[in-house]
């Protein structure tokens, strides 16, 4: 009992100078480290919240411009009559037939409207476009039974194209993969004419001019590179049916009944830019 009082009273005998010193700089390092560590955690940088993800969805307005090539099947015939004999009116007709091409500038506009639902894309587009191409076919190597030559040659023009067409794709964020068809609107007019050099000579004509509507088909990949504005390109078939066109052929004695026919088919790629309401 005796000892544990000394002890007590060695325990509460008033410390050191130094040793008073020691603890307080102790305790003042440590409580500057708790505050540097506090200023350290709040100046560290916060992760940035990611982006999200690019929406699809709404109506947009926009222009294109690109590039087509036209293919088209001519075909002739010319039915026995007064002024070819049977024998020439074959040959007249076998020598009208064949295929022809011609390449053609597109500009013009573009608007529809998106619809989406998780990364599937879906909507509605039209399209205008100028089309100027002017395939033709031309045949001058044969001759007629009494030796003189004749010629014959076949031509069509368009100088416009539209189309209305669904869209589904699959989007990536900003990247937009879709296919798309529907249909297909110009306007053609198509020629086939006939001369001879008999004296005098024998000529005819025979012409259409139509609305066609057809069908097209395609695919394309679209960016979206700002909040509102997408840039795409895109490739489309067109198909239109047969024009048939019915004319006359004279000459000295007589008349045949002409007949003319070409389809349609053209193919294109184009690149557009769009705004997104």
């Amino acid at each position: 009992m005796i000892k544990c009082a000394a002890s007590l009273a060695r325990d509460t005998k008033p410390r050191p100078v130094w040793e008073r010193r020691l603890y307080g700089i102790i305790g003042v390092a440590f409580a500057g480290t708790l505050v540097t560590g506090s200023a350290l955690a709040a100046d560290m940088p916060m992760k940035a919240p990611e982006a999200p993800t690019y929406q699809w969805g709404g109506c947009y307005l926009g222009v294109n411009v690109g590039g087509g090539a036209s293919g088209t099947n001519f075909a002739s015939a010319v039915d026995p009559g007064t002024y070819l004999a049977a024998g020439d009116a074959a040959t007249v007709s076998g020598s009208g037939g064949g295929g022809a091409n011609a390449d053609g500038i597109l500009a013009g506009a573009q608007a529809g409207c998106n619809f989406q639902s998780g990364t599937l894309v879906y909507g509605l587009e039209g399209d205008f476009d100028y089309f100027h191409t002017d395939p033709q076919f031309n045949n001058n190597t044969n001759t007629l039974a009494n030796g003189n030559a004749f010629a014959i040659s076949q031509s069509l023009t368009t100088n416009f194209l539209a189309t209305v067409r669904p869209r589904i794709g699959i989007a990536a964020d900003r990247n937009l993969a879709y296919i798309t068809g529907g249909a297909a609107f110009t306007n053609v007019s198509y020629t086939t004419s006939y001369v001879d050099a008999n004296t005098p000579s024998g000529t005819g004509t025979a012409s259409a001019s139509r609305a066609l509507v057809g069908w097209t088909a395609g695919a394309g990949w679209e960016y979206a590179w700002a909040g509102h504005w997408t840039v795409r390109a895109e490739y489309l078939l067109v198909s239109f049916p047969t024009t048939n066109a019915l004319g006359t052929i004279a000459g000295a004695g007589g008349t045949n009944t002409l007949h003319g026919s070409t389809d349609l088919v053209i193919q294109l790629v184009r690149a557009g830019v769009n705004f997104k309401f």
